[in-house]
């Protein structure tokens, strides 16, 4: 017993160390532990689950009654059950599926007057989960008409230093990108290796997760110039970051008051989709970061999360300049799932209940969904995605792994939800500077719109 509460103990030190972590708040005075059956999480199909679920609070194993409903990701609850705790533990039979998908066990616990509540997913033979969503017959066609037209336009940007965002190791500069006669842009931190020579740097660019908000601290967890490495971080709506919060919020706003509204803007047509300067944008970035006189010429890295994972993904499969792409959890994955009953569908989930999902709409989305460019990428891939997250949801994320042609290595967090740990954030640096490509010719001292490729081109 008395090995038991320290084992506790530690796992509530460990877990308390960690930020922003929906299952085990920061700080909670309460700890579930759920072990399944499977010690990757991972069934077969026709294969059963058992769940252990384990409760404490302060430490101390405490009993009662567990209400329990089991689930399709994302879906309604189509089991539901009761479980007693004794000693702090019971065990949940989660049954079987027959066929490739993900559990999700939702987990409610009533405790002297508090609910509890927690969840946990399991996946049944996900190697074999295929995307819903189908590529238009013109879609290769549509983005490199699109892309020989945003080339016509120059490259110009502004470039300013920022003192107070700058240390004894990067300098930081405040960018504005214009990126079309329309003369939409982006607005982006491009942090510079202090000192960096001509020809001697790689460049990654690094787009933003979803919403409309500042851009994020550059020096928050960025430990890429320090390694020689310029990187850019932008936004996509073409707003500065030194504004005051309260126009952040205005804008908002005006975008229908929801943090995705932006991403039903245009969407009765393919031409007129917000996301289609974005995605263009992220070429443009790619022209700016290869203009630079201390990039190596070979070097080209995308790295992002959620939506920013998933403009790390477009992007490489639109501009094969691109060579090393890092995407956490992408969103925009099969969003027409939501159309039909009974499957999974990714961030934003667009929902039938809005009367959105109409057949103009799933037309347009076809073209921009992350699932329609995998085929495209040739840069070497690292992905990492959780099975908790009800965001970006495993299925969608398996969707796409097992769409991607190009080399490919992944990082699955069973326990995780919607975030990634700093140990995570510094092993794909790791694996970005392992994977770095050497500079053996000179490299080239003219860049720009003529360095792309024009058109995606689908892997053999």
């Amino acid at each position: 017993m008395k090995k038991q509460f320290i084992f506790t103990l530690i796992l509530i030190l460990a877990f308390n160390t960690i930020h922003a972590i929906e299952n085990y708040p920061y700080r909670s005075d309460y700890l579930w532990v759920t072990v399944p059956n499977h010690s990757d999480w991972i069934y077969s199909t026709g294969d059963t689950a058992t769940i252990e679920v384990q409760f404490y609070k302060y430490g101390i194993p405490r009993n009662g009654t567990v209400e329990y409903s089991i689930a399709y990701d994302l879906m309604a609850d189509d089991t539901k059950g009761t479980a007693q705790l004794k000693n702090g533990r019971c065990t949940i039979n989660m049954g079987t599926a027959d066929k490739p998908c993900f559990r999700d066990l939702r987990l409610r616990l009533t405790l002297d007057g508090i609910s509890y509540h927690h969840h946990i997913k399991i996946g049944f033979s996900p190697d074999k989960i295929r995307p819903y969503t189908q590529q238009p017959y013109d879609f290769r066609q549509f983005w490199s008409e699109a892309l020989k037209e945003a080339a016509r336009h120059p490259l110009k940007y502004t470039k300013e230093l920022q003192p107070e965002l700058s240390n004894d190791k990067t300098d930081c500069y405040l960018i504005k990108l214009e990126l079309n006669r329309q003369r939409q842009s982006f607005y982006g931190y491009l942090m510079m290796p202090k000192n960096a020579q001509a020809g001697t740097c790689p460049v990654i660019l690094s787009p933003p997760g979803a919403g409309i908000k500042r851009i994020k601290n550059p020096n928050s967890r960025d430990y890429y110039p320090e390694h020689g490495i310029i990187r850019l971080i932008t936004d996509i709506h073409g707003l500065n970051p030194s504004m005051p919060e309260e126009y952040f919020e205005d804008i908002r706003a005006a975008f229908d008051g929801r943090i995705k509204g932006y991403l039903y803007q245009g969407i009765d047509h393919r031409d007129h989709y917000y996301m289609k300067h974005v995605y263009l944008g992220l070429v443009r970035c790619i022209d700016m970061l290869t203009s630079l006189p201390e990039w190596d010429g070979r070097n080209v890295i995308t790295l992002g999360g959620s939506q920013g994972g998933a403009l790390a993904l477009i992007a490489a499969a639109l501009d094969e300049r691109v060579n090393l792409c890092v995407a956490n959890h992408p969103a925009l994955t099969d969003m027409a799932a939501a159309s039909q009953p009974g499957l999974t569908h990714g961030y934003p989930h667009f929902s039938t209940a809005e009367g959105f999902l109409t057949s103009a709409h799933l037309n347009t989305l076809a073209y921009y969904d992350v699932i329609n460019f995998a085929p495209y990428i040739k840069a070497k891939t690292y992905m990492t995605w959780g099975f908790n997250d009800n965001t970006c949801p495993p299925t969608t994320s398996y969707a796409l792994w097992n769409t991607l042609q190009c080399s490919k290595e992944c990082l699955i967090t069973p326990i995780n939800e919607h975030w990634t740990s700093d140990a995570t954030d510094r092993g794909q640096l790791d694996w970005v500077l392992q994977n770095l490509e050497t500079v053996t010719e000179q490299p080239q001292t003219s860049h720009g719109s003529s360095g792309r490729n024009s058109s995606p081109k689908k892997n053999q």
